[in-house]
């Protein structure tokens, strides 16, 4: 594949899993928007279209990438690694944070309402979801793929891909929410390791979502 200014994000990401590196730099959503080509999000979000290729294509160069082409791989093999890898680590990860969240909300809310409350809102609904989601996909879709029915599961996939396309928006309102995740110099040892966690949920939400919707469902509605 060469990447050009039509390659969609979606495309770059499947093709060469170090450019996600540069997306993630960049705040480029490469999962739920990984339809759109790199020209139009390079528009989008004020960055120099040349700029974004020259450092993808460095990126490439001068690292070996230790990730699998998961483009190719077995179909099961992928579903135990996106449950391995980034499902059972939520597990743990996501009441750790929702600790945090209550705990920053209830010590300095009043330093920020507005946004404390709506932070912890939006995170969580946003966890509430992807339990609810993960339940669904580890009980129905993941076993319909595995059984080898995927071609059949293109109802499931569409709720699939609304309910990612709903996280990523909440991801989106977080971020503006903790302002890039810029910390506070008041900020205690708490808030600064709920802002840290917060985006690494972010990026590893990205990855996550994006081996499913751009390789694990067009794979699998192809079986």
């Amino acid at each position: 594949m060469t990447i050009n200014i039509e390659s969609t994000v979606g495309q770059i990401a499947t093709e060469y899993p170090l450019a996600t590196r540069v997306f993630a730099r960049h705040n480029i959503d490469y999962c739920c928007g990984g339809g759109s080509s790199l020209g139009e999000v390079c528009n989008q979000n004020g960055l120099e279209t040349d700029a974004i290729l020259t450092e993808i294509q460095n990126e490439i160069k001068t690292q070996e990438s230790t990730d699998n082409q998961w483009d190719k791989e077995p179909l099961t093999d992928l579903i135990d690694h996106i449950l391995a890898t980034y499902h059972r680590p939520l597990d743990e990860e996501m009441p750790r944070l929702e600790f945090m969240v209550r705990k920053v909300y209830n010590v300095h809310g009043d330093k920020n309402p507005e946004m404390f409350s709506e932070l912890r809102q939006v995170y969580l609904a946003l966890i509430s979801e992807l339990k609810t989601h993960m339940m669904k996909e580890e009980q129905i879709l993941f076993p319909m793929i595995k059984r080898g029915d995927g071609g059949m599961a293109n109802g499931p996939i569409n709720v699939m891909l609304q309910e990612h396309d709903s996280a990523g928006n909440a991801l989106k309102r977080i971020r503006e929410l903790t302002n890039n995740y810029q910390v506070p110099e008041e900020a205690c040892n708490t808030w600064r390791a709920l802002w840290y966690g917060l985006e690494a949920l972010e990026e590893s939400l990205h990855q996550h979502i994006h081996l499913e919707n751009n390789i694990l469902f067009p794979r699998a509605l192809k079986s």
